[in-house]
């Protein structure tokens, strides 16, 4: 197609008749992967003469192009679009990206040049198909010409972010060490003149820097830590920070001040100094993992550098507080967590100490008042405001999380000296009758330190008086906003244990928070309902009173649910599902049919947003992955959870249960037909909880199943681990209906057979495979007789090759099932795999058997492995192979052996219920709300310091695992089983050998043995040793035993 003909087709994309529009979409990807339609849409970018909106069109879709195919090196035959882009159109990138990066005629287009060259770098540099790139850049930034140098700066950045995530260290620091130094260079002659309204030096700037900032994500080069490098950056990085900048040459809105460049490169600045500090240079703090590559960076930083950082750092506060100059929001942020990270090591808390006060009273305070984007919010989107309330300590980019995060660690890290004088300062605002917007500054602050003063001993016995003097009465106070933070307070302190010290008072503020449920303010409904829950988990008498009224206040929680999609609320509808069972029971059904529809509006909402970006063909993929509304997704996940609460709280009506399943498997219809993976997980607990409890699988329930075959023959095919325990109760409780269907049968096989030769799933979908194969032999007797020499040339196969602990075992009990299920025929079809192939798995099974290790770990494992040695005793001696018979009598020592492990395991099972049950028991109590309570001015090494070194031990230990070479996982393959964790008793598992007594069974099988091949039974007694002979006798006397008392 010709370069005009081309371009007016792209420019046919943005006509807005949606027919003409979506006739050129279709030509152009009939045309997209054709030889020379990359290098065509590098030139009619590069051309003037084309307009801009078409050239934007064409570089979209080039990115686009670029980032889902550049690394594909082979055609998909499953997706024809995504065909891989010829040498020639990849050379014409390489030529071509640079030199239109220098004359991009438009920002939009820059951006779009941009991420296509990352993508580019990312492939060609590790492959060495672009070794002269970093010189190509080093012209660029060398030349005279600003648009170059731009260029220049942009290239660079993207070189950087190619491999910003890259754990191994062999591309970044040659990088860094070819263009850092001309990019100081320049950022620091960029600073000579001063700041002007003129965009170029700003933009560049924030650019230099935040290529710097990518660089050190996981790793610091040796050239950056070098002094050649890390002083002139430094001394760069203080001088963004001090600069002070007119306000003539910003805008005056404070909004587009904070977008503008100048702003950008100063956030750059803080940003990339407390990155160094908190990953490489705060020495206190460092992870073990990481000491022998940075100690000695981190001990010169943190004496030379961050003493300075600090020092600068409290200038610019106090700047900011006289109100001399102004600072960004991000700015703000990143000085607050700067200062956070300077609480907790001896050095910078010696330097930050003096000023914590006038910092809390000046700087965080002011963070926690009612101000004017609060009142803004709240008056124009109090859903949003009610959002912000609830999870802004989970923020990350804003100054009000961060000046919590650093009041947490003042009082949490050093309590004995900061935790008094904060709190005087929260009494000295109440008490001083301070105007609405401070005082709830004050109560903001009580809210967030609410667990720590019910912790700290002694405070918390003073905290009835202090609710009582000034929060109750703000229970009714005039402004809104007032009740609201009263109630976040009263739910805290409730939940961190306040005892109120007489019933009237805990009725005063029962009533308070049952009247705000029908406060006409929102938010102020929303912290009633919170308040409430805790009450309700409390307090026996709030219980009791909610109790006639409960259908009401599901109401109200349901209301509010709908109006926020708030996920915080699905807590508090399942703690009253779980708290007032007795009394939902009877509408149960309609409050799961509520509850329903309010998943339903979410789930369609998604599949509408998702729907609308698979429409479109001229979008920016990237950009548009982050666009889907995450929010409604995690309400709906909430909600779901909250009817899989009511679903355990019905499980003693069945009538009932029954009821709501009907109301439920429309949603679960729904997801898995539209293919909502995001909720695939919460989906498959739900059809676990319903079949499992049910113990039947009712007619609508069957769509269910074939629907989650076809997503995993699909999308969902990595969902197996999920969709397990479903399947196995499909299996176990639809046993009659699976036997007389075909389909269904090979469905199950299928899912089996496709778990163990699917290349793109990993071991733990294999063990899950294996777990339904056996589900099928132990529940689907005498309807697998066709299909059983494919399930052992499955697992024979895997036999050899199987590496881990848990798989090995699993395989060896789908073979061991196979014996079960038919002896003989098993077998058979063993040695017709492959000749001796009986004797190899016989050896495998008998070596698990009196293995010192305990390779039969389970109850399960110890019973499927007697009742199949029953079963090979019961054989008649023609049924036996002749490369086994010599082994044959054998087969009673490994049912003794067998024996003597299983009341351990036995006993096993039983310690592991106990502890279970005492986890769930004690989950309410724990608490991970810390005081350093010592005198002491030390390093303080708390539970985040402790978490942040597990984290990077678990990384370098991944990290070695993958750069392992392929040889050394050979070499070890001999030692893997003792690297694999033990394996544990599945609790929730059902199995008709539940029912089966192993003794009885034995003593059975002993006798049909002595029968049907005395002579062989004859050997195998006499060869038992004296303990074996006891053991025997013992296990004799157990099966009379049970026969005559069945055990429990």
């Amino acid at each position: 197609m010709d370069f005009q003909t081309l371009s007016n087709l792209f420019g046919t994309t943005l006509n807005p008749d949606p027919n003409i529009r979506k006739a050129a979409e279709l030509q152009i990807r009939k045309i997209g992967n054709e030889e020379g339609m990359i290098a065509a849409l590098l030139q009619i970018i590069a051309a003037d003469s084309i307009d801009i909106a078409t050239r934007q069109a064409c570089s979209v879709w080039l990115k686009n192009r670029v980032y889902t195919c550049y690394t594909l090196e082979a055609a998909n035959p499953r997706r024809l679009d995504l065909s891989p882009i010829k040498d020639t159109d990849r050379d014409a990138l390489r030529h071509s990206l640079l030199p239109l990066l220098a004359n991009s005629p438009s920002r939009s287009i820059s951006v779009q040049l941009s991420h296509t060259l990352k993508n580019v770098i990312a492939f060609d540099l590790p492959n060495k198909k672009w070794p002269t790139l970093p010189d190509e850049i080093k012209q660029l930034l060398a030349s005279s010409d600003v648009g170059q140098v731009h260029a220049g700066c942009l290239a660079a950045l993207e070189s950087i972010r190619a491999f910003r995530f890259r754990q191994r260290n062999d591309i970044l620091p040659t990088l860094v060490a070819s263009l850092f130094p001309t990019l100081v260079e320049i950022a620091n002659k960029l600073l000579t003149a001063p700041p002007s309204t003129a965009q170029e030096a700003p933009t560049m700037l924030h650019l230099i820097l935040k290529t710097y900032k990518t660089s050190i994500g996981v790793h610091l080069s040796p050239h950056q830590q070098s002094p050649e490098s890390i002083v002139p950056w430094g001394q760069l990085l203080f001088k963004v920070v001090n600069l002070r900048i007119p306000n003539e040459v910003v805008p005056q809105d404070e909004d587009e001040r904070e977008r503008c460049e100048w702003w950008k490169a100063k956030k750059w600045a803080y940003n990339t100094l407390g990155r160094l500090f908190h990953r490489f240079g705060n020495p206190s703090q460092l992870p073990s993992t990481m000491q022998d590559e940075y100690n000695q960076f981190a001990q010169h930083f943190s004496t030379v550098f961050a003493p300075e950082i600090l020092t600068i750092y409290l200038q610019q506060v106090e700047l900011y507080v006289q109100g001399q100059t102004w600072l960004s929001k991000k700015c703000q942020y990143q000085i607050f967590q700067f200062f956070t990270e300077c609480v907790k090591p001896k050095s910078t808390w010696a330097q930050l100490k003096p000023h914590f006060e006038t910092l809390v009273s000046s700087f965080v305070f002011p963070q926690l008042t009612f101000n004017a984007q609060r009142q803004h919010l709240w008056e124009n989107d109090p859903v949003d405001y009610v959002r912000i309330a609830v999870d802004e300590y989970e923020s990350f980019s804003t100054p009000v999380s961060a000046a919590t995060s650093f009041l947490f660690a003042l009082a949490s890290n050093r309590t004995k000296v900061t935790f008094m004088p904060i709190l005087g300062f929260i009494n000295q605002v109440l008490r001083s009758n301070a105007p609405p917007v401070q005082k709830f500054g004050a109560l903001n602050m009580t809210a967030a330190l609410g667990p720590w003063i019910m912790r700290h001993p002694e405070v918390k016995n003073n905290m009835e008086q202090f609710m009582l003097q000034f929060v109750t009465p703000e229970l009714n106070a005039k402004d809104p906003y007032i009740r609201a933070i009263a109630l976040e307070i009263l739910g805290t302190v409730t939940k961190a244990g306040l005892v109120w010290s007489g019933k009237e008072k805990l009725e005063v503020h029962f009533r308070a928070v049952a009247a705000s449920l029908d406060d006409p303010e929102l938010p102020v409904r929303v912290q009633a309902a919170l308040a409430l829950t805790e009450m309700i988990l409390v307090h026996e008498d709030v219980k009791t009173a909610v109790s006639p009224q409960v259908g009401k206040v599901i109401q109200d929680l349901l209301k509010l649910s709908d109006e926020t999609d708030l996920d915080i609320l699905n807590r508090s509808m399942e703690v009253m599902v779980d708290q007032f069972q007795t009394e939902l029971l009877p509408v149960a059904a309609q409050l799961t049919a509520r509850l329903c529809e309010s998943y339903m509006r979410l789930a369609r909402e998604t599949v509408s947003q998702e729907e609308a970006l698979n429409t479109a063909d001229n979008i920016d993929i990237e950009e548009s992955l982050g666009d889907i509304d995450d929010d409604k997704t995690f309400a709906a996940m909430g909600i779901a959870k909250t009817i899989s609460t009511v679903v355990a709280s019905i499980e003693t009506a069945p009538e009932i249960l029954a009821q709501v399943q009907e109301v439920i498997i429309p949603i679960i219809t729904f997801t898995l037909d539209h293919k909502l993976l995001e909720l695939l997980d919460n989906m498959y607990d739900l059809i676990d909880s319903l079949t499992y409890k049910s113990r039947a699988i009712s007619p609508s329930m069957w769509p269910v199943f074939e629907s989650t075959y076809k997503l995993f023959k699909s999308e969902a095919i990595d969902f197996l681990d999920e969709m397990l325990p479903s399947l196995d109760n499909f299996v176990s409780f639809g046993s009659e209906v699976i036997k007389s269907r075909a389909d269904y049968k090979q469905m199950l096989l299928d899912i089996y057979s496709t778990s163990i030769s699917n290349e793109q799933l990993g071991e733990n979908d294999r063990i899950n495979g294996s777990k339904l194969a056996e589900s099928m032999l132990l529940n689907l007797r005498g309807s697998l007789d066709d299909a059983l020499q494919g399930i052992i040339n499955i697992a024979l196969g895997v036999l050899d090759t199987a590496q881990g602990t848990a798989l090995k075992l699993t395989n060896l009990e789908v073979l061991i099932n196979t014996v079960l299920y038919n002896p003989v025929a098993a077998l058979h079809f063993m040695e017709t795999y492959r000749p001796n192939m009986a004797r190899v798995f016989f050896d495998k099974w008998f070596a698990a058997i009196n293995s010192a290790e305990n390779k039969l770990p389970r109850v399960h494992d110890k019973k499927l492995t007697i009742v199949a040695l029953c079963a090979l005793l019961e054989l008649s001696p023609e049924g036996i192979p002749v490369s086994l018979r010599d082994g044959w009598p054998g087969i009673i020592a490994g049912i003794i052996q067998t024996f003597k492990d299983l009341p351990k395991a036995i006993e096993a099972r039983k310690a592991l219920e106990q502890a279970l049950q005492e986890e769930v028991d004690s989950d309410d109590e724990a608490d991970d709300k810390f005081l350093n309570l010592e005198d002491t001015e030390d390093d303080v090494w708390d539970q985040d310091s402790a978490y942040l070194e597990m984290l990077a031990r678990e990384g370098a230990r991944l990290r070695q695992q993958s750069e392992k070479p392929d040889s050394a996982e050979d070499d070890e393959d001999e030692d893997d089983d003792t690297d694999d964790e033990d394996i544990d008793e599945e609790l929730g598992y059902i199995s008709p050998l539940d029912n089966v007594d192993p003794y009885v069974t034995f003593k059975q099988a002993l006798g049909a043995f002595e029968a049907q091949n005395p002579q062989m039974y004859q050997l195998a007694t006499t060869s038992l040793n004296i303990e074996q002979q006891t053991q025997l006798m013992e296990v004799i006397r157990q099966a009379e035993q049970n026969a005559t008392t069945p055990q429990a």
